[in-house]
């Protein structure tokens, strides 16, 4: 809220410089303001009486942008890469599985490990657990187990991030 949207009877004013003005009506700060060349905003509407302060409003409105876009551009997200396998994996090929997943857990993406039962590979569940133990060992000085193996419908997934 602006200058006479400002509706409370009583705020606690700060000057454009920084120094408090203390408690008076809301119609005296803006005036106040008014004097000043600039506006009253309000800072903190929950406060008992509202903070105001009298600032440049296109100004406090272009810094608040500013402070969002940057604090914009510092969070990153993190990423999954899923790698899948099958219970009659070669170990080249799970040797192969295994290098993929190291560039991505070491780009500091997360890692879903995928074994995709098919038929009558159903009833091998222990060799599909072995696997992704076996997996997961040659991964062990770069990567952590955040959701260890577990079945999800005919596939057995297991999570993996890497270690700080």
């Amino acid at each position: 809220m602006i200058n006479e949207q400002i509706r409370d009877k009583e705020v606690r004013v700060i000057g454009s410089d920084g120094e408090q003005l203390g408690i008076m009506s809301a119609k005296e700060a803006y005036f106040k303001a008014k004097d000043a060349g600039l506006d009253l905003v309000k800072i903190a509407p929950t406060a008992k009486p509202p903070v105001c302060k009298i600032i440049d409003y296109g100004k406090y409105r272009y810094e608040l942008a500013r402070k969002a876009k940057e604090a914009k551009k510092k969070q990153r997200t993190v990423e999954t890469k899923e790698i899948r396998l099958s219970p009659n994996i070669d170990t080249n090929d799970l040797n192969t599985k295994v290098n993929q997943a190291r560039k991505f857990l070491q780009k500091g993406a997360k890692v879903k490990v995928t074994l995709r039962f098919r038929g009558r590979e159903m009833a091998h569940k222990d060799v599909g657990k072995d696997i992704l133990d076996s997996f997961y060992e040659k991964l062990e000085d770069v990567a952590a187990i955040d959701k260890p193996a577990k079945m999800e419908g005919r596939s057995m997934v297991m999570f993996l991030s890497a270690t700080k």
